[in-house]
């Protein structure tokens, strides 16, 4: 974080600074630096740490552990007995987002940041992994490790910026009408991409009109200098273009895109494509495996294109990308010749479908195909409706091996029985060790195997087990 004393700290988040005994901690001119932490586990020496209350626990408990590992100021919102400084506030998790707000308008002010919004259904995580990649070749850059993309882990993101920072890119995840919005009111984007409009978390939502609202909060507010970079393929982003005052830039298939891409093919060593932007063909190589990556990377290209990126060096960065994310697409090559593609860190239908589609497509002559699916969570009333779509598309597709894990993801193999006269090719299991057993009984040498599920379906770690290396 940049270097600011406790006094603007506590300034920053409206709160009353608390100073120890010790004089030279009391002082309110003190300058601190040191990460932002919310796990005391994660706090190194000079962190400041906030005691964030949550559902089920209070983060004050795990203070003085946080102070023990280095901490030298912490957030909370009652005082403690502590040997360092400590900032009472109201809500930590206003204070969290407050003081994020004060360090982005001090950065800003004082350097050339510019600050990059991604959002979608589907495809923020990689999207944001790809201008990583590309805009820490032109100067420093902070995006979020992992899938930090919410009330927490958005700010935390913000907060790891510092004078030097020239790009931060933010992931604006939501489960709920108002949610970008209140991401917004932190930090308004120069530059706003909106991938998708699905159903992930329709439940949440309350259905895909309620999920589009929430999704369009992310360019609404978009001054007039700004920039909308939006999916033209996707009818509900291409509508969000007259909520907004920013200059849309549109990517996407349709040749009429300011960024396109066509003669996709997609193998097992990656997905290849053509890009056509200003008149130039290009060739684009991806090591990321699956023609839904081809969305991600000319979102990616769009948001370099609008930052004086050039655009072969953005295509060269891109394609030094090994991997989505870890259990996003994830190759596991095996000494025995099978070939596991780990994708269980989360689920939609789109992503499920495109899942199945790359399986079938990289296939080779010779080769079969072996897919481990879970449950889609988050789906609501529509959870029955698309599970069995998935399965009727897995008979289709002629995945030759179906194993359905869990009660819940049921009716996935329950549709694939019905779509065609199987006779074993479905089979439907409880536990992940049962599908581990069931399929590791069965692999031989040139298989390919995708185990795909949401998160909380745990199948990623089975994904994990299948891949390790079978003498």
């Amino acid at each position: 974080m940049m270097a600011l004393t406790l006094a603007q700290l506590a300034a920053a988040v409206d709160g009353a600074l608390i100073a120890p005994d010790d004089a030279a901690l009391a002082d309110p001119t003190h300058t601190v630096d040191g990460p932002v932490e919310t796990d005391s586990r994660l706090v190194v020496p000079g962190a400041l740490f906030f005691a964030m209350r949550g559902e089920n626990t209070n983060g004050g408990l795990f203070a003085e552990a946080a102070v023990a590992n280095g901490a030298v100021l912490v957030f909370t919102e009652e005082r403690l007995a502590l040997p360092v400084p400590q900032i009472v506030v109201a809500d930590t998790l206003y204070a969290l987002a407050a003081l994020a707000r004060a360090v982005v308008a001090e950065v800003r002010a004082a350097g050339t940041l510019r600050v990059v919004g991604i959002t979608g259904s589907n495809g923020k995580t990689t999207t944001k992994n790809m201008l990583r990649a590309i805009l820490s070749a032109q100067g420093p850059t902070v995006a979020p490790q992992g899938s930090y993309n919410n009330q927490v882990g958005a700010p935390y993101t913000m907060l790891r910026i510092d004078e030097k920072t020239r790009f931060l890119v933010v992931e604006m995840g939501a489960s709920g009408i108002g949610d970008i919005a209140r991401l917004i009111g932190i930090v308004v984007p120069d530059i706003s991409v909106v991938l998708k409009v699905g159903l992930a978390h329709a439940g949440e939502f309350g259905g895909i009109e309620a999920t589009q609202r929430a999704k369009s909060e992310i360019v609404t507010q978009l001054p007039a200098d700004a920039v909308a970079v939006l999916n033209r393929d996707d009818e509900r982003v291409a509508a969000m273009a007259v909520l907004t005052a920013a200059r849309p830039v549109w990517f996407g298939l349709d040749p009429e895109a300011d960024l396109s891409a066509d003669d996709l093919r997609a193998t097992s060593a990656g997905t290849s494509f053509t890009l056509l932007v200003d008149g130039l063909r290009l060739p684009v190589n991806l090591r990321i495996l699956g023609e839904h990556h081809v969305m991600n990377a000319l979102a990616a290209l769009a948001v370099a294109r609008e930052l004086g990126v050039d655009i072969t060096e953005a295509i060269s960065a891109l394609e030094g990308v090994e991997r989505a994310e870890r259990w996003r697409m994830e190759i596991l090559t095996r000494a025995d010749g099978v070939t596991v593609i780990n994708d269980a860190y989360n689920a939609s239908p789109d992503s499920m479908a495109a899942a199945l589609k790359t399986l079938a497509q990289i296939i080779e002559p010779g080769q079969r195909s072996v897919a481990i699916l879970g449950e889609m969570n988050n789906l609501g009333d529509y959870a029955d409706d698309e599970h069995d779509r998935i399965g009727r598309l897995a008979v289709r597709l002629n995945v030759q091996q179906l194993i359905v894990v869990g009660h819940r993801a049921r009716h996935i193999h329950n549709a694939a029985g019905l779509e065609g006269s199987w006779d074993g090719e479905s089979v439907l299991v409880e536990t992940a060790d049962e599908a581990y057993d069931l399929v590791n009984s069965r692999l031989r040498a040139g298989d390919v195997v995708l185990v795909k599920s949401s998160n909380a379906a745990g199948l990623r770690f089975l994904g994990d087990r299948l891949g390790e290396v079978q003498a």
